[in-house]
């Protein structure tokens, strides 16, 4: 239980949403043969590398990971599968992944100027306490779009990325975890809690 000086206001949303959710194999179980497929494509192509498992596997702290996503949408087929995968190289992270049509209060409280966008990842603390949040594309999507194309068009997810420009989102989404990680490592609080 957490002290009375710490709460986010959101927790029951976080909880009860997160409770709804599913396993990544799960949230592919309604998906069209050709959606399941990109998806596992795109995650037969992750690879971390021996530092990025060292970090992970020294992670402490219980992060749990709330991922909106949609099985059609490009860039989920891109980023989930990495997500996944980082979540599968420590016991730190439970992730889990809800479709942004499944609950309205959820998909408005995590748009992205103003708009409805996956996917977007939540780190919440094992008090359900949002610890930061992350949603559309990585930077490294944004630059490469930016020198590729104007206007507004989205990713079919059709064609996988280089190795090399999923290499980068995939340490970008490392990083992200880390700082997460980090944050809840040295907070007053749940040290005292941990004795540690």
């Amino acid at each position: 239980m957490a002290s009375s000086e710490l709460f986010d206001i959101r927790s029951p949303l976080w909880r009860a949403a997160f409770d709804s959710a599913v396993s990544f194999d799960n949230f592919l179980v309604g998906a069209s043969s050709a959606h399941r497929a990109r998806w596992l494509e795109h995650r037969s192509r992750i690879a971390l590398s021996s530092e990025q498992r060292n970090l992970l596997e020294g992670f402490k702290r219980r992060m749990n990971v709330l991922v909106l996503a949609g099985v059609w949408c490009g860039d989920c087929a891109r980023q989930c599968p990495m997500l996944e995968v980082i979540a599968r190289a420590t016991p730190a992270i439970d992730i889990r992944f809800i479709d942004n049509q499944s609950n309205p209060s959820l998909r408005d409280e995590l748009r992205i100027h103003g708009a409805s966008r996956v996917p977007v990842a939540v780190t919440l603390s094992e008090d359900f306490f949002e610890v930061g949040r992350s949603g559309d594309r990585s930077l490294a999507a944004y630059r490469r779009k930016s020198q590729l194309e104007l206007g507004d068009a989205c990713d079919t997810g059709l064609v996988v990325s280089p190795a090399e420009e999923l290499a980068e989102e995939v340490a970008e989404w490392v990083e992200y975890f880390e700082r997460h990680h980090l944050l809840l490592r040295l907070s007053p609080f749940l040290r005292r809690r941990h004795a540690d």
